[in-house]
């Protein structure tokens, strides 16, 4: 029996039985349903007008779309099952390939555009699409003929083989036969790109679940308006902005870079009230608007953090939220005056981060979760968040525990519930092995839980260093506590070996130094002669936290980089550096 939702979601009783049998709508049900009820809602926008301007579409027009390029899918012979990849910078045309694929009843592949062609390539060989749609930059390298798939464009620079352009006349929709809920709907791509890909398969059902179970901690609104600025293939932004606005007839931003002013404009011109990214686009905004408060002078800095710490007393004594006004001209020079509700994921935020913002009477929340959970397994409700949480697990809909606790109560967090994936793509034993007998999938990451659900993260079981006294260390909270660091760019903690006959490790801080660094010195990024005194700064720095750390927590080691380390799509450090 399907179980009854939560009052958020009351209005699926009206649309369950006619719109959709299952216990979860698919996500075209999902989509026709909000079609249904906010039909004049704002659905697409982007600044890709003339001279950049804006321009959107609203639900009905979207769905127009959407609708033509399904029938022209399946006249061109696309049936049930079938794969169709997309791979593009953010865009309407992205969203409205990604649904119309699904309305022709096939399974999306969406695919990082920020690889390089061989590597999509291989994802290519390995998800088989019949189409691919791919973004101008690209598409004259995947349109030579050569492959056994066919290719247009998400550009209009290629006007015959763009998105909008595609249609046929036939009235062909009664021909396909629609996805149900435990059908695959997406394939997510998160390693392999050189070798065997491995391949989430997210059904219908993981997707919708998860979009709707997350409102049972947030609410959102038909009114609100996503900003979807980190890559849209990634589980995250898919879930958290795109099927979360869809999923209750809100507007979503579509923004394509992370340059400075091209942000700045797109959150004001766009009035974003739904702010979701990573730790690094949230660190820089924030040092952005700390520098301006420390410009007016130590004086007017004083008595600025006098009145954040009372803003935050106020706010988490009586619920209240003082922040908005009392800082008002503070936020609207930084255009975040609008927003309702920021969210953090993709890895963790430093808690100082987190309470800054709440100060500044920005709603401000982290969740937690994996591709291969849809992503979202747990989100700080607004009004109870716990600041060194990244969140309350859904209790009511799904399980977790923590296997194999040690004293302190940490372990790996394993989760079961109707969100985890249905499994690696064509990769049975790699899928075995991530679930425990009992049917729980291990996240490989480590945590621990309090009475009330809420998931304390320690770091990746993988990542984990172990000293000489037998400690256990977790990189992820050592680089916690240089975020709020404007000296250092980027920082990866790593174990090393002092004595090779020993296999006790000891703490190293790989340090790309911030630009700012160097122009507060005066110094060139490659003036070899400025070398020491950009050591000096950032051993003080590494000093100053040290004092802050446990004994066993401590760098003893700082190696100075001289290009960063490659980041993923979500601004997280690839750690496949060789170690030294």
């Amino acid at each position: 029996m399907a179980k009854k939702f939560p009052d958020p979601f009351k209005f699926m009783d009206d649309f369950r039985g006619k719109d959709f049998k299952g216990e979860w709508p698919t996500v075209p049900e999902m989509f026709s349903i909000t079609v249904k009820r906010f039909p004049n809602n704002k659905c697409f926008t982007d600044f890709e007008g003339e001279g950049g301007s804006k321009q959107t579409l609203t639900y009905t027009q979207a769905n127009d779309n959407i609708l033509k390029l399904a029938k022209w899918m399946v006249s061109k012979g696309i049936v049930h099952g079938d794969r169709v990849a997309v791979s593009g910078k953010n865009s309407p045309e992205w969203a409205t390939v990604y649904l119309a694929a699904l309305f022709a009843g096939a399974i999306i592949c969406p695919i990082d555009y920020a690889l390089h062609n061989k590597e999509i390539e291989n994802l290519l060989n390995t998800a088989k699409p019949k189409l691919f749609f791919v973004d101008a930059d690209k598409f004259p390298a995947f349109s030579e003929g050569k492959y056994p798939f066919k290719v247009f464009s998400l550009s209009p620079k290629f006007e015959k083989e763009y998105v909008y352009n595609l249609s046929t006349t036939k009235n062909n929709l009664s021909e396909i036969i629609p996805a149900v809920e435990n059908d695959t709907a997406a394939i997510l791509f998160t390693s392999g790109t050189t070798g065997n890909p491995k391949g989430v398969m997210l059904s219908h059902k993981n997707l919708v679940s998860d979009t709707y179970i997350a409102q049972t901690r947030m609410e959102v609104l038909s009114t609100d308006v996503f900003y979807a600025i980190l890559p849209i293939h990634h589980a995250y932004t898919m879930t958290a902005v795109f099927l979360e606005s869809i999923s209750t007839g809100a507007e979503i931003v579509f923004g394509k870079s992370l340059a400075v002013a091209k942000l700045m404009k797109e959150l004001k011109e766009g009035q974003i009230t739904m702010l979701l990214g990573v730790p690094l686009l949230f660190n820089k905004l924030l040092s952005g608007i700390m520098k301006g408060i420390r410009a007016k002078g130590a004086f007017v800095y004083g008595i600025i953090k006098f009145l954040l710490a009372v803003s935050y007393l106020i706010k988490k004594l009586t619920g209240l939220n003082p922040g908005k006004s009392m800082f008002k001209a503070v936020l609207k020079q930084a255009n975040i005056y609008s927003l309702r509700i920021a969210i953090s994921g993709g890895g963790p935020l430093a808690p100082s981060v987190f309470k800054v913002y709440n100060e500044l009477g920005i709603d401000f929340v982290q969740g937690y979760g994996l591709t291969e959970t849809a992503p979202i397994i747990t989100l700080n409700p607004v009004a109870k968040f716990k600041i060194q949480s990244v969140g309350q697990y859904f209790y009511e809909y799904m399980d977790m525990k923590i296997l194999n606790p040690d004293e302190k109560g940490v372990g790996e967090v394993v989760v079961k519930g109707p969100m985890v994936m249905q499994g690696y793509y064509q990769m049975p034993e790699e899928t075995e092995k991530v679930f425990t007998e009992d049917g729980y999938f291990k996240t490989g990451d480590l945590g621990w839980l309090d009475k009330d659900n809420y998931l304390m993260l320690s770091g990746r079981a993988k990542n984990m260093i172990v000293t000489a006294g037998g400690k256990n260390v977790y990189p992820e909270e050592i680089e916690n506590a240089f975020q709020l660091c404007t000296d250092i760019n980027q920082i990866t903690i790593q174990g090393y070996q002092p004595d090779k006959r020993s296999q006790a490790e000891e703490i190293e801080a790989l340090i790309y130094p911030s630009d700012d660094l160097f122009t507060r010195l005066k110094i060139k990024r490659d003036d070899k002669i400025g070398g020491e005194a950009i050591k000096k700064e950032i051993q003080a720095n590494v000093d100053k936290i040290n004092r802050e750390l446990q004994s066993y927590q401590r760098i003893s080691k700082v190696t100075i980089l001289e290009a960063p380390l490659e980041m993923t799509s979500t601004q997280k450090v690839k750690r496949n550096y060789n170690k030294k």
